[in-house]
């Protein structure tokens, strides 16, 4: 099925509504657009969040690994 989409003035689309309900769109869904020979590709698409770990954080987690390493080994021999 063919649909025409106008883009708006902010450069958004926004897709008919039968279109998101039979591909299991929903408000917040994210959508990756493809670029391709023929044309745009749009695909639904799953986006995880990242954490980046500043050197602060990475001592954190080294400074936990310690401890329970040392728990562990206290529990191993006690």
């Amino acid at each position: 099925m063919a649909t025409t989409i106008q883009i708006n003035k902010r450069g958004t689309l926004t897709l008919p509504k039968e279109l998101r309900k039979r591909l299991g769109l929903e408000r917040g869904g994210v959508i990756m657009a493809e670029e391709t020979n023929e044309g745009i590709v749009l695909k639904p698409a799953v986006a995880f969040p990242i954490e980046m770990y500043t050197d602060s954080r990475m001592k954190e987690f080294a400074k936990e690994d310690e401890r329970l390493m040392a728990h562990i080994k206290k529990r191993s021999t006690g």
